[in-house]
């Protein structure tokens, strides 16, 4: 697995492809590897680069004392672009919302196009009963190791406070066992972990940082669920409305986790934007 070294640590990443690239993030305690069933059914000529983000599931710690707030984790990404000299980049946010913000903080010049999935959005940080889930773990004693191990037990995950919500179809436990492996193993990793969920979330700044997006001047492609509790439909509706050169596209039969539920129409809706638009900012 290729590495990039940046001011934050090392970041390891995946690539596929050749082209102008588009750049796959991921959500809490999660890797690259949500991206699998979707990834072979993208279309060719586009460089595919899945960074594993210091979110609780990456193979390695960072260095101690790094900023992981949300504003620590947009200079993260931000920095990783650069590192790879990636220019004219189309993000696809999924989950995690953090990164919408590139814009509000002013980090986003390297970002040409963006493909938003159900993410954290407005004050929807964290978001639903997961969200809640994870910061309370975040605050108990070996809260995390605890629900790193639970989210082992396939009945215990697809309860709402865990994955129910998040994936309409039950998760492969292999799939889950490489998430939390890395945390299981490394404190360092959980530290990782913390240092974010424990930064804390203005729900103003919130709200105002996601609304700084009305600025992108790029294509934006919302890729929504139609269905799901945790990241609320509404919220697709608005991003759409809020981002000048957007266009929305509901996804049926999925949740949060749409690239797992329904793989094929996910790639269907990414390979239409991504040949039919292109990532020069206006």
């Amino acid at each position: 697995m290729p590495t990039v070294d940046i001011d934050a640590g090392r970041i390891h990443y995946r690539e596929r492809g050749d082209g102008p690239p588009v750049v796959l993030l991921h959500g809490l305690l999660m890797n690259h590897t949500v991206w699998d069933s979707v990834i072979d059914l993208l279309p060719t000529g586009f460089r595919y680069v899945l960074p594993d983000l210091p979110l609780g599931a990456h193979p390695e710690p960072l260095r101690p004392g790094t900023d992981l707030s949300l504003r620590g984790l947009n200079q993260l990404v931000a920095d990783f672009l650069t590192a790879l000299d990636l220019h004219d980049v189309t993000l696809v946010h999924s989950d995690w919302g953090g990164a919408l913000f590139l814009t509000a903080y002013g980090l986003d010049d390297r970002v040409g196009r963006l493909i938003i999935f159900p993410s954290e959005a407005f004050d929807n940080f964290p978001p639903g009963l997961p969200g809640k889930t994870a910061i309370l773990a975040s605050v108990l004693p070996g809260g995390i190791t605890l629900a790193l191990r639970q989210m082992r037990v396939s009945w215990l995950r697809r309860s709402p406070l865990m994955f129910g919500w998040m994936a309409k179809s039950p998760l492969p436990d292999a799939l889950v066992h490489a998430w939390t492996e890395p945390g299981l193993r490394d404190r360092g990793i959980r530290a990782d972990l913390l240092a974010y969920t424990r930064s804390g979330f203005d729900k103003r700044a919130l709200i105002a940082n996601t609304e700084a997006l009305r600025h992108f001047s790029g294509e934006a492609l919302i890729l929504w669920s139609s269905a799901g509790k945790v990241m609320p439909r509404s919220h697709g509706t608005r991003l759409a409305a809020l981002i000048p050169h957007a266009r929305l596209v509901e996804i049926d039969d999925a949740y949060v986790l749409s690239m797992l539920d329904n793989p094929a129409a996910v790639a269907t809706a990414i390979a239409a934007f991504l040949t039919t638009t292109t990532a020069d900012r206006r």
